[in-house]
């Protein structure tokens, strides 16, 4: 598996598990950490599988190699309940199992040591799996096809689950070591596009063509993908770096022109975060009938071609129009999400908040800093603080949708709190790199950012993930001189803010009681946060 990060609990920070009771033992099964998971190590996943576009089903197997890192005689794989576990075989011998909800409890008729060798298990499954109803909102396979009638496949499970469509250790805390081999057969005429290199076809001499590919770096489970349809390829290496793009063979025109984007934001991201963290799997863009998702090394490219969201600002301050968002954004994941891993969705801040602000770094690096504040002020109005951004840990349960905009929103607070560029972008730099290819949690992000940063984060950290208020700055005179506080916060809340006074700027330190500062105000009404810079409300008094 990755390797999984986690500091000491420090003061300040609590994970709340609120609401825990209305979870269900299904859920705990997804979500949680037992032994029959924590007792073994994926090393490997080989999915060679079969899928008929007519009955909209799935046949085949997956080799799950892995080693024990405790002694145990059951594991639990997962396969969702809807799919037909049709035998399990280890050392030529069929296991036992039981099933409950979408978890497979296989027993070994023999204990299996601590750290032993290697060990291989072939998981042969079919059946049907859940359709989706709007990818990639809800998980599942897409069966569609393209304006020529031929067969149009994809598949998006993020958040529902891996284990809709193949038998695997479905939680994001465990990915394999090795990568992993996606064989995929599917009739002839059409290609299957899959993560990692492409390794060949073969005709099957039964009207289908198996395409396998492989992936050389760990990898969530649930950016593991199938892409079938009519593709044509696209390839260029820019600066050594492969750039594979499948489209639809009416679209290769298009697509040539319209993904020339993925140049500069290349150049911009490396030079932001460091080298694209999967180069020797390479980078495809792949057109899909849904929006798009982050399939590791195998983006999920739905956009029609369009700039913006599907032609729209989410920003709605007209910057968002100058770039084709799933392009930028399903990108960033590469780095944030796909290489950095929350090790439990209750965290996927850490994927989404960064991957948001990694669109207002792109508008910077191409239109410069005071269009990145644009587009960064346009993103407040999508915040709707209707419950925390860190969702209930070991019950697969996420945050908020918040943790978009109120994530991207709360690093560029960071990052004008910490207040020197300089600074600011080795920190993001260090931070991709440092824990690059590795799961981590909430707290070793804090944490990080207050060593990098030499300051005390954590209660700013807490307030934007934990709160549904926002930070307000009161502001009075008393005789004479500037007042403030922060309210709708905890009582050990700190946080600096830059205001505009007369033309002038300075900064002051508000806690959460009222303290008198020795600015000297005689019209309280021209004073003012830059609000550009800080997401926080603020009243005058």
């Amino acid at each position: 598996m990755k390797k999984i990060l986690g500091f000491a609990l420090f003061i300040g920070f609590v994970q709340t598990i609120s609401g825990q009771a209305n979870f269900s033992r299904k859920d705990s099964l997804q979500g949680g950490l037992r032994p029959e998971r924590t007792a073994y190590d994926v090393l490997r996943y080989d999915l060679n599988i079969t899928i008929n576009p007519k009955e909209k089903s799935i046949t085949g197997y997956n080799d799950i190699t892995f080693k024990t890192v405790e002694r145990t005689s059951t594991i639990q794989v997962d396969l969702f309940e809807n799919m037909q576990v049709d035998s399990i075989i280890y050392q030529n011998k069929k296991l036992n199992y039981s099933r409950e909800f979408n978890a497979v409890f296989i027993n070994f008729p023999n204990p299996i040591q601590k750290e032993t060798t290697e060990k291989s298990i072939r998981f042969y499954y079919s059946g049907k799996p859940t359709i989706a109803r709007h990818a990639p909102w809800d998980g599942g396979f897409v069966f569609k096809q393209d304006n020529n009638g031929k067969d149009w496949i994809g598949v998006a499970v993020q958040g529902t689950g891996a284990s809709l469509w193949y038998p695997v250790k479905d939680t994001q805390t465990d990915e394999p070591d090795y990568g992993a081999t996606i064989k995929v057969a599917v009739p002839n005429g059409l290609m299957n596009i899959s993560n990692g290199r492409f390794l060949g076809s073969e005709d099957l001499k039964n009207g289908y063509t198996r395409w396998d590919w492989e992936v050389k770096n760990p990898i969530n489970t649930y950016d593991v993908t199938v892409n079938v349809g009519d593709y044509v390829l696209l390839h260029e290496n820019y600066k050594g770096l492969d750039l594979d793009y499948y489209v639809l063979r009416d679209n290769e025109a298009k697509a040539k022109i319209h993904f020339e984007e993925v140049k500069p934001m290349m150049d911009c991201f490396q030079s932001k975060f460091g080298e694209y963290p999967f180069k020797s799997d390479g980078y495809k863009l792949v057109e899909t009938s849904y929006l798009g998702m982050e399939h590791q090394s195998a983006v999920a490219y739905g956009n029609k071609y369009l700039k913006g969201y599907l032609g729209s600002d989410l920003s709605g301050t007209g910057v968002g129009l100058s770039f084709d968002f799933i392009i930028i954004h399903e990108t960033g994941h590469e780095w944030f999400g796909n290489s950095i891993t929350s090790k439990d969705i209750a965290d996927m801040w850490i994927h989404e908040g960064f991957t948001q602000y990694s669109e207002i770094v792109y508008v910077e690096c191409q239109q410069g800093y005071e269009k990145a504040m644009t587009y960064t002020n346009g993103l407040k109005k999508n915040v709707k603080n209707d419950r925390p951004i860190i969702g209930n840990y070991g019950v697969n349960n996420e945050g908020s949708g918040d943790m978009y905009p109120k994530g991207a929103l709360l690093l560029n607070t960071l990052r004008h709190v910490i207040n020197d560029d300089v600074k600011w972008w080795k920190l993001l730099l260090d931070y991709a790199n440092t824990f690059k290819h590795q799961i981590i949690d909430s707290e070793t992000v804090i944490a990080y950012f207050n060593k990098e940063s030499g300051q005390n984060l954590t209660p700013i950290f807490n307030h934007y993930l934990q709160k549904t208020t926002i930070p307000k700055l009161e502001l009075k005179t008393v005789k004479g001189k500037l007042a403030a506080r922060w309210s709708n916060v905890n009582d050990n809340f700190t946080m600096p803010i830059e205001l505009t006074y007369q033309n002038k700027t300075f900064r002051i330190q508000p806690k959460s009681t009222w303290t008198t500062t020795k600015v000297k105000v005689k019209n309280i009404t021209e004073v003012a946060p830059k609000l550009n810079q800080f997401y926080i409300e603020y009243k005058l008094l």
